[in-house]
């Protein structure tokens, strides 16, 4: 625990919207720890992926989860409200990035929770980072290219 003190201040800021400040391989060997997602994480995903799944019209797609928020069905059903679809993508993204701040527990600041919150944040910022409008026009662009070769 007591690693996690020192180590969660001496990381660098996460921001939604700006890149990442660091890459997930820097981050785990600083934190010395490539494990997978927490148990907590994993069933609030779940959650967000079936208000997902339903919005979308596939509720026969929903995973079994231990947990029921109201809260973070009704934030992802206003997601749907945008049409614009990288929007939309957005919006979902920052409901992730909120909902991954209920891992970290308000009498633990320091504690795993907040490291468990900054994991799952820098993995949407790094996603976020990926996606941009010249790199889906390369891609749209080699997919008509194949497709027109066949």
């Amino acid at each position: 625990m007591m690693y996690l003190e020192a180590l969660i201040p001496s990381l660098p800021a996460l921001e939604f919207g700006a890149p990442a400040p660091m890459s997930w391989s820097e981050f785990t060997s600083r934190a010395g720890t490539g494990r997978d997602a927490s148990p907590r994480w994993l069933d609030l995903d779940a959650q967000l992926r079936n208000a997902i799944a339903a919005a979308r019209g596939g509720e026969k797609w929903q995973r079994p989860v231990e947990g029921c928020s109201i809260y973070w069905r009704r934030r992802v059903e206003e997601c749907f409200q945008e049409k614009d679809v990288a929007k939309r993508d957005e919006l979902l993204d920052r409901t992730r990035w909120d909902a991954a701040g209920e891992l970290t527990d308000p009498a633990a600041p320091l504690g795993m929770g907040a490291l468990e919150t900054y994991a799952v944040r820098l993995r949407i910022a790094l996603r976020r980072d990926r996606i941009s409008r010249e790199g889906g026009e390369a891609a749209f662009a080699a997919m008509t290219k194949a497709a027109r070769r066949e």
